[in-house]
């Protein structure tokens, strides 16, 4: 399924006072890497797909992260993010973390497709069909 790297230099105001990443970053880390992952699938930034679509947006309903090696102020680290699986009208990603090449850390999120109903709640709905196909593609290297 679908997938997409980017680049992220390690700032100050990531670290705790031991100078390693802040754990709960990693997962602010996710979030943005799969908002480039949906907006690289669909050619068009995040505001535009939620608008193009009728979305309310994706929360994350279940979460986990596994640490190798920790990372610290001034590292360039690559995130490697990939749909791991699709349903109806949830998706499963996963991200790997790399410095060098080498893992460091994974975190892996469950996220649900949501819409605003008549009543202005937010609610979980189907994948749109041109999203779900997106999300399916094989990117070619």
């Amino acid at each position: 399924m679908f997938s997409n790297t980017m680049t992220l230099d390690i700032q100050f105001g990531d670290c705790d006072p031991a100078g390693i990443v802040y754990f709960p970053n990693y997962f602010r880390m996710g979030d943005n890497a799969t908002a480039a992952l949906i907006s690289a699938a669909l050619g068009m930034h995040k505001r535009a797909w939620l608008a193009a679509f009728d979305g309310a947006g994706i929360p994350m309903v279940d979460t986990g992260a596994r640490f190798f090696k920790p990372n610290r102020f001034g590292d360039v680290i690559e995130i490697h993010s990939e749909i791991a699986e699709l349903g109806r009208s949830s998706f499963a990603v996963r991200h790997v973390l790399a410095r060098d090449g080498i893992s460091t850390v994974e975190v892996n999120e469950k996220r649900v497709w949501t819409v605003r109903d008549q009543a202005g709640d937010i609610v979980s709905s189907p994948l749109p069909d041109r999203v779900r196909q997106a999300l399916a593609q094989i990117k070619e290297a």
